[in-house]
């Protein structure tokens, strides 16, 4: 990301800056990959240490399935009961050593609770709902087709609108990024990216809550989730700055790349994590060679899992398609467009599509929950 500050701060580093009453505030490096890489400098009103309770961890582990079985699979995710809470609600289906791919139905806001991932980066997809991220960076509302972007570590509530509410979410054990390709030497997103930085929402509205008592964390390291009481509210941040904050770009405004013959899923790359890469499909002009074929060919993807999140619109290259449904096929067989899909796209100009897609470098395994919504017949979508 790029630098950013809100509030209040020194004009240099690590020096003294003291409150109205003479009294300092409290500095804190929030930093990622030790002091290698992007940090921020956050100055809070209180210590961000003073822990009044711990309780017993818990197990959130992804139960995972070995079935042995290389087929293609579909997954009817809106089939995903909805729960009032929202850590309850997030359910891992597919899962390998780099990342998690969860979806949640969460129907309350988290108004008790506050939650750090100490594990993973988190890229939240709005399917459905409406509503505010809050951290001590500020406020950062989000919508549909929003990208949530949460570093690790970083402590926040996620506030909804309504009960509806349909997210998407990919753990990531590395650092979150825009793609390399798309960016200069100092940072910056180049001309042919398909997004730049006025796309990119930063927090805004920094409120500096003051307050002492006892405030209940919910902390994941390892996979357990560990109860921690803390003293003072978290989001007591007078002021910040840095390169490491959440923010938020939509998929709406994700430009697309376009060819006069079909072009490969890279150009539709929005986010690089730790062996895997996050895509946007989404409405686009088609190839515009007069013998193009705007289907996609099939494709023998041998060293990767090609997973596709079908958001909304109409599909060139798939049959019965429902929103929210997720699709694996795994590294190490072909797949391509059903049965009359091909001829079906020749002289059309356009597709509506939206969808997410998720491609890994390690095979992915799937959980118990993905299991329960397992469309079982979807390998054999193929034959006439």
């Amino acid at each position: 990301m790029h630098y950013h500050t809100l509030g209040q701060i020194p004009q240099k580093r690590h020096t003294q800056f003291r409150k109205p009453d003479g009294s300092l505030y409290h500095e804190e490096l929030f930093s990622t990959e030790g002091f290698s890489n992007n940090y921020a400098l956050l100055y809070h009103a209180n210590p961000p240490t003073q822990i009044v309770q711990v309780g017993d961890p818990y197990s959130v582990a992804a139960k995972t399935v070995h079935d042995k079985q290389l087929k293609h699979r579909c997954l009817k995710g809106f089939h995903v009961e909805p729960e009032d809470d929202y850590l309850r609600s997030r359910k891992a289906v597919l899962v390998n050593a780099d990342c998690k791919i969860i979806l949640s139905a969460p129907r309350k806001s988290m108004s008790d609770y506050f939650y750090k991932n100490a594990d993973a980066d988190e890229v939240i997809f709005i399917h459905e709902g409406t509503g505010r991220l809050l951290t001590m960076y500020g406020v950062l509302p989000f919508e549909y087709g929003d990208y949530v972007v949460i570093p690790r570590g970083t402590t926040y509530q996620l506030h909804f609108d309504t009960p509806d509410n349909r997210l998407l979410i990919v753990e990531s054990t590395g650092p979150i990024t825009t793609p390399k390709r798309y960016r200069n030497e100092f940072g910056q997103l180049l001309e042919h990216s398909p997004f730049c930085e006025r796309d990119i929402r930063k927090p805004i509205d920094l409120q500096t809550i003051d307050q002492r008592g006892d405030f209940l964390f919910y902390i994941k390291k390892q996979d357990n989730i560990y109860p921690y009481h803390y003293l003072n509210h978290p989001f007591d941040v007078i002021g910040w700055d840095g390169y490491v904050y959440p923010y938020a770009f939509s998929i709406h405004n994700f430009e697309p790349i376009t060819g006069r013959v079909h072009q490969p899923p890279p150009v539709h790359q929005t986010f690089d994590g730790h062996n895997f890469v996050i895509c946007s499909f989404v409405p686009r002009l088609f190839d515009y060679h007069p013998l193009a074929i705007p289907a996609p060919y099939n494709h023998s993807n041998i060293d990767s899992d090609e997973v596709l999140y079908y958001v909304d619109g109409d599909f060139m290259s798939r049959k019965h398609v429902e929103r929210g449904m997720i699709t694996l096929h795994p590294g190490g067989i072909p797949h391509g467009p059903h049965l009359g899909t091909v001829e079906k796209s020749i002289g059309k100009k356009e597709t509506l599509e939206l969808a997410v897609m998720v491609d890994t470098f390690r095979p992915l395994l799937m959980t118990e929950h993905a299991v329960g919504i397992e469309d079982g017949d979807y390998y054999r979508s193929w034959l006439p």
